[in-house]
């Protein structure tokens, strides 16, 4: 018999790493614009500053004065232009405002044209979730058949450890389903 392996611990490696892919997609949700400002809609955006490209937040404070516009308020006035640049190369569909101090972004109600394409957008990336999930399953899976075969395992440990694995799965796929229904809800919601 090969050396005893630690089950549960493997088993949290690979829970751990759906958790993640969970965490993963609730974030590219966070990204997609509702009716309301938020300032994660901000996170995908990068600055052109001083040759490097920086993400944003690090060059901002980002606050919410009300629920229909954002507030930027630069930690350094001269990388103003390059914000406000960055945020309308960006395809959140805004046209961001520079008073000389802050700028300032209005978001305006989506049309629900628009709500519909964006509820297409997230149901994609929480198909991606989906699927990121399943992958850390089979990898899981073909890992523990791998120490079966070594005979680390007996037939009815990986029994067990793929019916852990599926509930697993259930549960992070569940997760990400109802992240999904808020999200929507969101987005549909005038």
């Amino acid at each position: 018999m090969a050396d005893p392996v630690d089950i549960d611990a493997e088993l949290a490696a690979f829970e751990d790493r759906m958790a993640k892919a969970v965490r993963h997609t609730e974030e590219e949700f966070a990204t997609v614009r509702t009716g309301r400002a938020q300032a994660a809609l901000l996170d995908g955006i990068v600055v052109e500053y001083y040759g490097e490209r920086v993400p944003l937040r690090q060059l901002a404070s980002v606050t919410t004065p009300d629920p229909h516009s954002l507030l930027i308020a630069p930690y350094d006035r001269n990388a103003m232009g390059a914000m406000e640049r960055a945020i309308r190369d960006s395809d959140l569909g805004v046209n961001p405002t520079n008073d000389g101090s802050v700028i300032r972004i209005a978001i305006a109600p989506l049309t629900e044209e628009r709500r519909r394409e964006l509820v297409k957008v997230v149901r994609k990336r929480a198909e991606e979730g989906r699927v990121a999930i399943r992958g850390v399953r089979r990898q899981a899976k073909q890992h523990f058949e791998s120490l079966q075969r070594q005979g680390s395992l007996t037939t009815d440990d990986l029994a067990d450890i793929e019916r852990s694995l599926d509930r697993l799965t259930a549960r992070f796929v569940g997760e990400l389903d109802r992240a999904l229904e808020v999200k929507e809800h969101d987005l549909l919601e005038v």
